[in-house]
């Protein structure tokens, strides 16, 4: 959901590369805390793990007590005292004192370097009024040039309107101020911003956009999807990218992730991300997805190359958008919003230029993940996927939704006929829960964050969190998808409970599916024999402990191709 930083893709032309070199993967091993032992040097394992429960989440594999891993692959499964028997005098060990073990978790759909430029920006989730903003703002350590903050959202505030200028205005007459909508997909500004875009009430609005205005036909500074193009922020340097890296990074690893779907990557990105990698400082997986420039400008001309097993970085495929966001009412519904009546959101991409995306995608093997939340979106996307599968009869395109919250049902059986991967959030749902009956009414709730609809259809549901949206912290997404409340038990039994999952499917959601997602399922995502030693390590069996636990449940390591990249 969340735009790329700045919100501008940066122009381009290079050939993606794949797969991390060996030299690369060797650095990166001594990164993560832990050096290597060669096959010849011992005949023991690398790393042992025992005292809980190993959960393979292979179809060949059952639950068990104990694994050795060595040169980085998963080497053995078996009982606490076969395992142990392997252990040499450099095997590492961990202790699950009575945990869990399960395949590395995945975040399918984030935006990591975003996540590391949101823990230097002034954080507004959660603000209860504008006024709360404002504190938060004038209380920040840090302010550059311009005032930046993301994460506000009105349907927090009393009553849920959106905001003006004139507060920002007035607290920070002579300083740009740029705060960014929870979603990514609308902004708020002061006057000194729209002097500086010379945007005043002659402006018109873009297609796919909206500039808001006051009841006198005056702009009231919040600017919505394409609009937001008007106002170009300082953009980020190379060393500000490398090091949003860096730190989102760290925050990842800290929660459990082993690796991220980098969702709308720019080409600048990009040289930094391989540039980081060379350093042998890219401590987790990055399956990246070019952002629609860079794509349309270059990659769209290549086919891509394979991923090697142990590869680090890829670029799989592309982002693009079909709609906004809900919470903003940029969202494409079919029917007009239920508290805005007449007005259906907004389509970013046509209808022609979606199948042509499709088509030239399908046919040179890259990956193309769409976002569409609304409706009339969803099925916008879904006839240009069916007009390329149509075409070239490639069921195995991997291509994908993102998000898929307002769901047409009668549309679910041609994500399954079609392939098609549903990538969704469960945080979004109770996040959001609060105020979706009033933009859609009742009646289509039944299609509204359909995960188990999904599943009974057989589609592939890989989960998410859409970070720095939402926290970067999968235990949440997992406690989201089998509860469906708030991290304080609200409402009683859920909200819309029949479209809960169970512990395993949302853990499969993170692990197997995400692996499928990216068409990485042969090394990642499971537990067996020659698999890539992804591996999270957590405190309890989140299969056994109480529901409202699961946001709580220790991290105690997150391990990397056998490397332990963060242990508690």
């Amino acid at each position: 959901m969340l735009h790329t930083m700045g919100h501008k893709s940066q122009p381009g032309r290079r050939r993606f590369l794949s797969a991390a070199s060996g030299a690369a993967t060797t650095v990166f091993l001594s990164a993560c805390g832990t050096k290597k032992t060669s096959v010849q040097a011992t005949t023991g394992a690398d790393l042992v793990i025992t005292g809980g429960t190993i959960l393979p989440l292979h179809r060949l594999h059952q639950p068990c007590e104990a694994l050795a891993v060595r040169d980085g692959k998963v080497w053995k499964l078996g009982s606490r005292s076969e395992i142990e028997a392997l252990a040499g005098t450099n095997t590492k060990k961990i202790d699950l004192e009575g945990g869990l073990a399960t395949p590395g978790l995945v975040d399918s759909h984030a935006h990591l370097i975003n996540l590391g430029a949101s823990l230097e920006e002034v954080d507004l989730r959660g603000a209860r009024s504008p006024e709360e903003v404002i504190r938060r703002l004038k209380n920040a350590k840090r302010l550059g040039d311009w005032v930046i903050g993301r994460g506000w959202d009105q349907n927090l505030w009393s009553p849920p309107t959106m905001p003006t200028h004139h507060i920002l205005t007035r607290e920070f007459p002579d300083r740009p101020v740029w705060l960014t909508r929870v979603d990514g997909h609308a902004a708020w500004c002061n006057k000194a911003v729209m002097d500086l875009a010379n945007l005043n009430a002659d402006v018109e609005d873009p297609p796919g956009g909206e500039f808001l205005r006051g009841e006198d036909g005056e702009l009231t500074g919040v600017l919505i999807d394409t609009a937001m193009d008007a106002v170009t922020p300082p953009p980020p340097s190379r060393e500000d990218i490398r090091r949003y890296i860096i730190e989102g990074q760290r925050h990842a690893l800290e929660r459990g992730l082993t690796g991220v779907h980098e969702m709308g990557i720019s080409k600048l990105q990009h040289h930094v991300v391989k540039s980081v990698e060379r350093e042998g400082a890219l401590r987790m997986r990055l399956n990246a997805y070019a952002d629609r420039e860079w794509f349309e400008s270059e990659l769209m001309e290549t086919t891509p190359e394979p991923v090697a097993a142990e590869a680090l970085y890829a670029v799989l495929g592309a982002k693009i958008y079909a709609d906004g966001a809900l919470g903003s009412r940029g969202a494409a519904l079919t029917d007009s919003y239920h508290d805005r009546p007449g007005h259906k959101g907004k389509l970013l991409t046509s209808q022609k230029r979606l199948e042509r995306l499709a088509l030239e995608s399908m046919e040179r093997g890259w990956q193309l993940a769409t976002h569409a939340i609304g409706d009339r979106a969803i099925h916008q996307v879904l006839n240009a996927y069916g007009l390329a599968d149509q075409r070239f009869r490639r069921r195995d395109h991997r291509f994908r939704i993102e998000h898929c919250q307002i769901v047409n049902v009668n549309d679910i059986a041609d994500f399954a006929r079609l392939s098609v991967v549903a990538s969704m959030q469960p945080t979004h749902a109770t996040s959001d829960m609060s105020w979706v009956p009033d933009r859609i009414g009742q009646r289509r709730l039944e299609g509204a964050y359909a995960w188990r609809r999904f599943i009974n259809a057989g589609v592939h549901l890989a989960l998410g969190s859409d970070f720095p949206v939402e926290q970067a912290d999968p235990r949440l997404g997992l406690y989201a998808a089998v509860t469906r409340q708030t991290v304080g038990g609200a409402p009683e039994g859920g909200w819309l409970p029949d479209q809960r999952l169970t512990v395993v499917e949302a853990l499969r959601g993170f692990t197997t599916e995400a692996a499928f997602a990216a068409r990485r399922e042969a090394h990642l995502g499971a537990l067996a024999p020659g698999m890539q030693a992804d591996i999270t390590c957590f405190g309890a069996d989140l299969r056994s402990a109480p529901h409202s636990e699961l946001p709580d449940i220790p991290i105690r390591a997150t391990i990397i191709a056998g490397n332990i990249c963060h242990r508690a």
